[in-house]
């Protein structure tokens, strides 16, 4: 089969094209064929390892451990293993793994959810992450019918996923976005949109109930002061990049602030839920929420994917296609 591998840390260009075996499942796996994958920037800190702490936590300390990447995915079944119960041979199914790029990957069973007929196999790509990662997020700021809710960062994965799954849930929803980016936010259900480059939101006269913050782009004073009194700060990402401990130093800063003031101000790391995954599948057929595709790659070019989402100015996501002509491989 084929495969996007990586034998050392470093630039997209440390990444090839290649012919290796295909993985057989243990006894809790599944053998997928896969059909599609996205890129998170989750795959370019694992593929340069940075920051340089992640090396002591099973990343690879010179080299990588895991040497494909890709954690998203959707696909067929192949074969499963003599513990799965819940999927068989010729299932059509998405959810996270380790290896989403190349042609087959081995998957837990518990990852993995049933792709509804109604989503397509690049929408499906897209959900594991930035998806999970998005309606965690509102959950962990206790949002409720009636909210006003604010996303800093509206047009990238995440943030196009918040703020439709926010106004799917009865939220008033404003959007923090890039002008290029202000009718793209507007036109996925956000009732209001900010350019960040012409108004700052934490020097407005509004408030909000829950503010889900996926850039960091703001201190954690100002966003305080914009919160409502019961209002809580949800941070989820951070735009700043370090060799060592960075983007955690976003979590330990939101940790110490939450200690002072009554505004509830709190770090978020997603977790995966394989009810969630069935949740946004349902979100997706039904027409409450539709992921926005920036651009599409086939797998030979998962480097210039990557090296494209790196650049910081990607609105939604980037779906990589794995053809289908497998069969020698």
């Amino acid at each position: 089969m084929q495969a996007i591998v990586q034998e050392q840390f470093g630039p997209p260009d440390a990444l090839s094209l290649r012919e290796i075996d295909r993985p057989s499942p243990n006894d809790d796996q599944v053998l997928l064929r896969i059909r599609a994958a996205s890129v998170n920037p989750y795959d370019w800190h694992m593929m340069r390892a940075k920051p340089y702490l992640m090396r002591l936590f099973g990343v690879g300390l010179r080299r990588p451990k895991n040497k494909i990447l890709g954690a998203d995915v959707t696909g067929v079944v192949e074969a499963v293993g003599a513990n799965v119960t819940t999927s068989q041979p010729g299932d059509e199914v998405f959810g996270g793994c380790t290896g989403s790029f190349a042609d087959y990957v081995c998957v837990r069973e518990s990852s993995l959810a049933p792709r509804p007929e109604g989503v397509s196999s690049e929408h499906a790509a897209t959900l594991y992450m930035a998806g999970i990662t998005a309606l965690q997020g509102l959950r962990k700021g206790q949002i409720q019918a009636g909210h006003k809710v604010l996303v800093n960062g509206a047009s990238g994965g995440v943030g196009t996923f918040a703020v439709q799954i926010a106004k799917a849930m009865g939220a008033e929803v404003t959007g923090v976005c890039s002008a290029k980016n202000v009718e793209l936010v507007r036109s996925i259900g956000a009732d209001h949109a900010i350019d960040y480059a012409h108004e700052n939101y934490t020097k407005g006269e509004h408030s909000y109930d829950l503010i889900l913050d996926l850039v960091s782009t703001q201190s954690l004073l100002a966003n305080r002061r914009v919160l409502a009194p019961d209002g809580v700060y949800v941070s989820a990402g951070s735009l700043e990049m370090g060799n060592w401990i960075s983007p955690l130093t976003q979590v330990f800063k939101v940790m110490l602030t939450s200690l002072f003031g009554r505004r509830k101000m709190v770090p978020f790391l997603a977790k995966m839920d394989r009810d969630d995954l069935i949740i946004l599948g349902d979100l997706v057929d039904s027409g409450d929420l539709t992921p926005v595709i920036d651009r599409t790659y086939p797998l030979a070019d998962v480097p210039e994917a990557i090296r494209y989402l790196e650049q910081g100015h990607v609105a939604g996501k980037v779906v990589i296609t794995v053809a289908d002509n497998r069969e020698s491989s």
